[in-house]
C-alpha cells in the first residue's frame, strides 16, 4: 500500500466548525492497516476528544498513532513492524504497509501530515502536504505529549527510562538533541569495543573521548536548561496538584551552574583516561544522569509518595511541559492522557479536566467507564471504541 492519502483541507473560511479556541487541533484521521484498525476514517470537531471503550478494543492504539504525527517512536516506542495489522490469511512478510493520516490545524492553516511505510522503500516516511520531508520538519508543525499508565511507575523504573523521559521533553525544545544522543551513543558504544578488544591506540582514545566530553556537557546543558524551565513554570501553576522541584543528578550535571563547559569537558576526559588507564570503562557523562523530584509540600521524593500522588506529580509534570510549550514556542502540543483517571481520585479528576480547559492544543482522553468523564459532557466529543470500529 502506498503511502497516499485521500485526506483532505477544505478552506477554514468554508468550513462549518466553529472555532471555540483551541488554535492546535487534528480535524481528520484516517488509519490504514494499524494495529487493530484494517481501516477507520472519522472526522473531529474543534472540542476536547473522550474515547470509550473496553480494555483492549483500540483506545491506546489509536493514541499510539496520533503520537506517530510527532517525530519519534510514539508513546510504546515500539519497532515499526509491530504497527501492522495482522490478518491470518496474509503472509506475514505482505504485512508491513500501515498508514496514518491526518489534517492537523494550527491556527489558521492546514497540514496534511501522514506517516507510514512507502511502497517503493519499505521504509517508515513522513507526508506534509503530499510531500515526503523529513521529522524535523515535521517537528516544526506538529508538538504531541501523551500520559500513558505504562509512565506511572517512572519514579520507580530505572534511571534510564527518567532519561529517556527527559530526552522526549528535551527534543520540543531543541530537536538538535536528538542527534546529540545519537552521537554520544555511537562514540560510547565505540570506546566500549576498542576497550573489549584491549585496543591501545592512545591517539584514538583521546578523539573519542573529547567527543564524549564536548557531546555529553551539550546534552547535559540541554537537560538542565529544560529542568530549571520546568520548575520555575511548576511554581507559578495554579491547578489542585501538586508542585515539586526537579534536579539532574550524577555524570558530572551538578556542576553545571558552578564552573564553565569547558572546564566540566576537561574534567570528563581525565576522568576517562585514569580510568581507562586503571582498566575501567566507566566515564563521567549524561548517560549516568538521574532524575529526582521532590513533593514540594511534603518535603518527599517522588518514589517515596504513595501510587496517586506520584501519577498526580507526573500530571503536573506534563501539564507543565504543555505550558511551556505554548508561551515559549506558541505551538501547544496535542495532548494524549490514556486511561488518565483510572487512578485519580473523582476531585482531582474533576481538576484534571478543569486544569486542561483552556489549553490551546486538543486534549484527548481514554477510559472504559464513561462515568468518569461526566462533568466534560457538554464541553467535549464522545468516541466509542470497540475492536477497530469507531462510532459516534
Amino acid at each position: 500500500m502506498a503511502l497516499t492519502s485521500n485526506a483532505y483541507c477544505v478552506s477554514l473560511s468554508n468550513s462549518k466548525m466553529i472555532d471555540k479556541g483551541i488554535s492546535h487541533w487534528l480535524r481528520k484521521i484516517r488509519l490504514l492497516n494499524f494495529r487493530n484498525y484494517r481501516e477507520v476514517n472519522f472526522e473531529i470537531q474543534n472540542e476536547p476528544v473522550v474515547l470509550i471503550g473496553k480494555n483492549g478494543t483500540g483506545k491506546t492504539n489509536l493514541m499510539e498513532a496520533i503520537s506517530l504525527l510527532a517525530p519519534g517512536r510514539g508513546l510504546r516506542r515500539a519497532n515499526t513492524d509491530d504497527f501492522s495489522y495482522k490478518d491470518l490469511n496474509k503472509p506475514m512478510q505482505n504485512q508491513r504497509k500501515w498508514a496514518v493520516y491526518a489534517d492537523l490545524i494550527t491556527n489558521d492553516k492546514c497540514w496534511q501530515i501522514g506517516t507510514g511505510i512507502s511502497e517503493e522503500s519499505n521504509r517508515r516516511i513522513v507526508k506534509i502536504n503530499q510531500e515526503t520531508e523529513t521529522q524535523e520538519m515535521l517537528a516544526k508543525i506538529c508538538s504531541i505529549s501523551w500520559l500513558t499508565p505504562q509512565m506511572d511507575g517512572l519514579f520507580l523504573d530505572s534511571p534510564k527510562t527518567r532519561r529517556l523521559f527527559i530526552d522526549r521533553l528535551a527534543i520540543s525544545f531543541d530537536p538538535a538533541h536528538s542527534g546529540r544522543l545519537l552521537r554520544f551513543l555511537k562514540s560510547y558504544r565505540e570506546r566500549n569495543r576498542m576497550l573489549a578488544n584491549e585496543v591501545k591506540d592512545p591517539i584514538w582514545y583521546s578523539l573519542n573521548e573529547t567527543q564524549l566530553a564536548e557531546t555529553g556537557v551539550a546534552i547535559m546543558a540541554t537537560r538542565n536548561a529544560l529542568i530549571e524551565d520546568i520548575n520555575r513554570t511548576v511554581q507559578n501553576m495554579q491547578t489542585e496538584f501538586p508542585k515539586f522541584s526537579a534536579q539532574l543528578v550524577g555524570g558530572g550535571t551538578e556542576l553545571l551552574n558552578r564552573i564553565p563547559a569547558s572546564e566540566i569537558e576537561d574534567i570528563i576526559k581525565q576522568n576517562a583516561k585514569k580510568n581507562r588507564e586503571a582498566n575501567n570503562s566507566s566515564i563521567m557523562g549524561p548517560h549516568t544522569t538521574d532524575l529526582l523530584v521532590t513533593h514540594s509540600q511534603k518535603k518527599q521524593f517522588a518514589n517515596e509518595a504513595s501510587t496517586g500522588e506520584q501519577k498526580a506529580l507526573l500530571i503536573t509534570f506534563i501539564l507543565a511541559h504543555a505550558h511551556l510549550q505554548s508561551t515559549r514556542l506558541e505551538k501547544p502540543p496535542l495532548l494524549l492522557l490514556d486511561d488518565v483517571a483510572a487512578l485519580l481520585d473523582p476531585w482531582r479528576r474533576d481538576a484534571l479536566f478543569d486544569a486542561c480547559k483552556n489549553f490551546s492544543g486538543q486534549v484527548w482522553y481514554s477510559g472504559s467507564d464513561e462515568k468518569s468523564f461526566d462533568s466534560l459532557k457538554s464541553k467535549a466529543q464522545y468516541f466509542y471504541v470497540n475492536d477497530g470500529i469507531i462510532s459516534y
